[in-house]
């Protein structure tokens, strides 16, 4: 066989066994389990107050674990982690979580994610005011409700909010998701009676916190309103949070399933 023709046979049989071989294994990801705690800040509210909260992470797997926690919606997300191993059986405390990321100011859910571990850690959060002549006094703090599981469901409602001299209301919707997300929020009294609805696109990476005046201006006053929130986007979470105006006691309010199960934009 001519020279030429041996190498064209060699390089044709080395391609026919590259083409038949099987593919590498695909390395398998590794376990982890995460837990969003749906806000976390150093804000000024009203009152002459600092808004802050306080985490504490604990160690209940028997074992020791490696922790992520993350700030998904801060300026500058991709700088704002925080890595480190908590032994079994150990509490790491957060005080002012917000001061832990070297940031002043600052809101967004907190992700804490559990490496190496299909079981998460368990977390606990808190948020106070403090007044900014009194530094060392926190007031009255109030648990937040975490989420240990994907909250994402298309029709979610916040019951028990109230506007008026009393009390404010402030509403989170937060997008997570790497696409702007739809919410149609309909404001009732009775369930299934839409006062007002209303309409918000959230960009992606964003947190968007503000009164419920914000989202209904035209709504002066009241008590034991219900907020009706629609969206199809997943990577999404609501809350709300019911502050007494004397004192700024504060009550955070975590989604439920919504009772009416009509859309928000068509129930009447």
């Amino acid at each position: 066989m001519p020279r030429i023709s041996l190498i064209a046979a060699v390089l044709l049989a080395a391609n026919v066994a590259f083409a038949q071989a099987p593919e590498p294994p695909v390395a398998a990801e590794p376990p982890s389990a995460t837990v969003m705690v749906p806000v976390v800040g150093k804000v000024f509210g009203a009152g002459s107050v600092q808004w802050r909260t306080d985490v504490d992470l604990i160690n209940n797997l028997g074992r020791p674990v490696k922790v992520m926690l993350s700030l998904p919606t801060a300026p500058d997300p991709e700088d704002a982690w925080i890595f480190f191993e908590l032994p079994a059986g150990a509490t790491q405390r957060f005080t002012d979580v917000i001061a832990s990321f070297n940031m002043d100011r600052a809101l967004s859910p907190l992700m804490v994610k559990t490496l190496n571990s299909k079981q998460p850690i368990r977390v606990n959060a808190t948020v106070y005011a403090v007044k900014l002549d009194e530094p060392g006094t926190p007031i009255h703090p109030e648990p937040i409700a975490v989420a240990y599981a994907d909250a994402f469901y298309p029709l979610r409602a916040l019951y028990g909010l109230s506007f008026s001299d009393a009390f404010r209301t402030n509403i989170g919707l937060a997008n997570l998701g790497e696409n702007p997300a739809l919410f149609t929020i309909a404001l009732q009294r009775v369930s299934g009676r839409n006062i007002a609805v209303t309409q918000l696109t959230v960009p992606p990476g964003t947190l968007w916190h503000t009164s419920i005046q914000a989202l209904f201006p035209l709504i002066t006053k009241g008590d034991d309103f219900s907020l009706l929130i629609e969206t199809g986007s997943r990577a999404t979470y609501v809350y709300g949070s019911v502050i007494e105006n004397a004192t700024n006691n504060a009550r955070f309010i975590e989604p439920a399933i919504a009772t009416n199960m009509q859309s928000a934009s068509t129930s009447q």
